[in-house]
């Protein structure tokens, strides 16, 4: 362990590591230090008991456990979310890496009771999360598609423009991706461009469930007049998280998938990809997407 800790890098010493490598170019070779990203397991625990382990960088913790909860329907509200700690035990992790949940007594007792033979309630399956999937706890896209009602209609509009700035600000926001270069963001902007929330994180699912359990812990969802601005590819789990968030409008750098794409449509959210210079592509309700005069 103690080792361990010594790799911890002084830049962030929580989230950023130094590594000695060996760097080649053409026929030459010499060492040098290197930074990369943690990646470290977290166990959610309810009233003592495991339900997840999700694979995450470190940071804001409190707010993945609390997103996680929401955006997998273990719970609904922030009223049922009584409170969320740290675990004494560090089960010999150099850090702490298991936070324990308190919830209304209804779910509490859901979460601790025996499942009967046959159920198929939330808390019958513990989750494995790695970084690079979300929806790792679902027993079928279909089910997932039909229980959240789409976006009310409204009459929000984005500048073009505006758009085209944010990778930009997102990019100048990203401390651990200055460092590392291995590392995904998740951006809450306003409409005005304002940067309002960032966290980075291994897993980009992460990142916005930290953006999401933000805004349960201060009772700030849903976030209705936001825009969320993830780095990489939109995958369907992306959009499914926004949609439970009730978030209108999606930009990314990547592609989306074609999932994301069909959830995007029926959901009522407008999704934006390959978000690079002043070009974009509107995949669907392009309609909130405006240049004014």
């Amino acid at each position: 362990m103690t080792v361990f800790q010594s790799w911890r890098s002084s830049l962030d010493p929580e989230r950023v590591m130094s590594v000695t490598v060996t760097r080649w170019q053409e026929q030459n070779s010499h060492q040098r230090e290197d930074q990369v990203t943690v990646e470290e397991p977290l166990e959610v625990r309810i009233a003592g008991r495991s339900l997840a382990v999700i694979m995450r960088t470190p940071g804001h913790d409190h707010e993945l456990a609390a997103g996680f909860l929401f955006t997998e329907g273990i719970i609904h509200r922030s009223a049922e979310l009584l409170k969320i700690e740290d675990a004494s035990d560090k089960d010999g992790l150099p850090l702490a890496n298991v936070v324990n949940v308190t919830l209304e007594p209804e779910l509490a007792a859901a979460a601790c009771s025996v499942p009967a033979e046959g159920s198929t309630t939330a808390f019958d399956r513990h989750f494995a999360v790695s970084s690079s999937c979300g929806l790792c706890g679902k027993n079928s896209i279909a089910d997932l598609m039909v229980s959240t009602p789409p976006l009310e209609p409204d009459s929000l509009q984005i500048s073009a423009q505006l758009v085209y700035e944010l990778p930009d600000r997102l990019r100048e926001a990203q401390d651990v991706f200055s460092h590392t270069g291995g590392l995904h963001a998740a951006g809450l902007f306003d409409t005005a461009g304002r940067l309002l929330l960032l966290r980075e994180d291994i897993g980009r699912h992460n990142a916005v469930d930290k953006i999401i359990g933000r805004g349960l812990l201060e009772n700030t969802l849903p976030y209705r007049q936001s825009i969320l601005m993830v780095s990489g590819r939109t995958s369907f789990e992306i959009i499914q998280k926004a949609l439970l968030a009730r978030i209108p409008c999606i930009v990314s750098i990547s592609a989306p998938s074609s999932l994301a794409v069909e959830l995007a449509e029926s959901s009522g959210i407008t999704l934006v990809g390959f978000l690079r210079g002043n070009r974009m592509n509107v995949y669907t309700h392009p309609e909130r997407i405006v240049f004014p005069a």
